[in-house]
């Protein structure tokens, strides 16, 4: 190899060269692919996110008779969602045994009957009877008075004997009036508790037919049906059942709803540590799972004061009842259908928005990572507030920045 003027300069110069172009590649790679956000102005809403089923605020329920002895069971049932109108049957319980007692009910009515015929006609026979005996009482009398009135071309002594005679048939005249009137108070006493009797039966006969008619649950109203939870067929930790043919339900058990869909609310339950941060009148926003593409708006209409132990979990927490009253109304909207509402505790307005996910951890500081050209800047940001989804920034960024959802730093170390 030929020496040439100032060789010995040349390999320092390439060495140099080469740590530029390295550095110039490294700097110059483009951005790795992934998500970025874009930081935005706007309002930050703090909520409470609260899962729960909607309900009618309007609705007439149907129960099962609550003057029964023991448990009923359900003949026939209309199926979920079916219209009705007033008057249609939605539910059939089992009448066997009230047919039996109403059998026997009415038995005992006719019995009942039979003696209150059976007693007029003894008081109709004894009446006759009696009245036999006074006129023959009365004939005795005019006689007796009739033989005194000859005492003068009688005797003394049977002057004496028709006066006697006649003192003992008008005794005897008074004596049949007596047992005419008694007869007569006594026929009526018996009769009228042979119709207390009657009465007492033809009630039992009533009620029987009450109580049928009671087994047959009609629509007090237009409604759509929605079958009512089971809740003697739940197990530990899972849903109630819907009833349904063939199940035995306890007396007064709500079986069916009839809800007025023009007004619904959404019915949940908040933890003891969420309680604090709710109150009437608070705005939220609804979305219902079987209705996605679209977003209702309510109001907190109710909260529970007493906390409840829900079972559903172990170990079963306390929690409260919350009501949201839903603005909206909307024709595909059924009672107990899952919801989810975000309940707005705060506001914060004109903050500087990013995602929770555009931001990282890094030797005790918060950091975003900003697209700048074909790189990722990493900055320092200040974070002013924060619900589960989005961080208010207070320092560190510039609305209409683009910055990472992912760490940069982590993805090129996977390369």
């Amino acid at each position: 190899m030929r020496l040439h003027r100032g060789g010995r300069l040349r390999w320092p110069t390439i060495g140099l060269a080469a740590v530029v172009g390295i550095g110039v590649l490294w700097h110059g790679r483009a951005a790795p692919a992934l998500p970025t956000a874009e930081v935005k102005t706007g309002e930050l809403v703090d909520f409470v996110e609260l899962r729960g089923e909607v309900k009618a605020v309007k609705s007439v329920t149907l129960n099962a008779p609550s003057s029964t002895d023991g448990d009923l069971q359900i003949i026939s049932i209309l199926k979920n969602g079916t219209g009705v109108k007033t008057g249609e049957n939605v539910v059939q319980l089992d009448t066997v045994k009230l047919q039996r007692t109403r059998e026997q009910q009415q038995s005992d009515l006719k019995r009942a009957e039979a003696e209150i015929e059976g007693a007029q006609a003894q008081a109709r026979l004894q009446e006759e009877q009696n009245r036999t005996e006074l006129m023959q009482a009365r004939y005795d009398v005019e006689r007796a008075r009739l033989d005194v009135q000859k005492q003068e071309i009688l005797s003394a002594i049977e002057a004496g004997k028709t006066k006697l005679r006649l003192a003992t048939a008008e005794q005897r005249a008074r004596e049949a009036e007596q047992k005419l009137r008694s007869g007569r108070a006594a026929a009526a006493a018996d009769i009228e508790s042979k119709k207390q009797k009657r009465a007492k039966a033809l009630f039992e006969v009533q009620r029987a037919q009450r109580g049928i008619e009671s087994m047959t649950l009609k629509a007090p109203v237009d409604g759509m049906v929605t079958i009512l939870p089971n809740w003697r067929g739940r197990f530990f930790g899972a849903n109630a059942p819907e009833f349904k043919e063939g199940d035995r339900v306890w007396p007064g058990a709500p079986l069916v709803e009839l809800p007025d869909l023009s007004a619904v609310r959404v019915a949940a339950r908040v933890d003891e540590a969420e309680r604090g941060q709710l109150s009437l009148g608070q705005t939220a926003v609804v979305r219902v799972d079987a209705v996605p593409d679209k977003e209702f708006t309510g109001t907190v209409s109710d909260i529970s004061a007493l906390a409840k132990i829900d079972f559903s979990t172990w170990p079963p927490p306390k929690n409260f009842d919350l009501a949201l009253r839903v603005a909206q109304s909307d024709p595909r909207l059924r009672p107990g259908m899952s919801a989810t509402a975000r309940v707005a505790i705060d506001r914060v307005p004109g903050a500087l928005l990013i995602p929770v996910a555009a931001s990282f951890q890094k030797g005790g500081r918060t950091v975003s990572y900003v697209l700048r050209g074909a790189r990722f800047e990493e900055r320092t940001i200040e974070i002013a507030r924060r619900n589960r989804e989005q961080i208010a920034v207070a320092r560190g960024l510039r609305a209409g920045e683009k910055v990472a959802l992912r760490d940069p730093t982590e993805e090129a170390s996977r390369r």
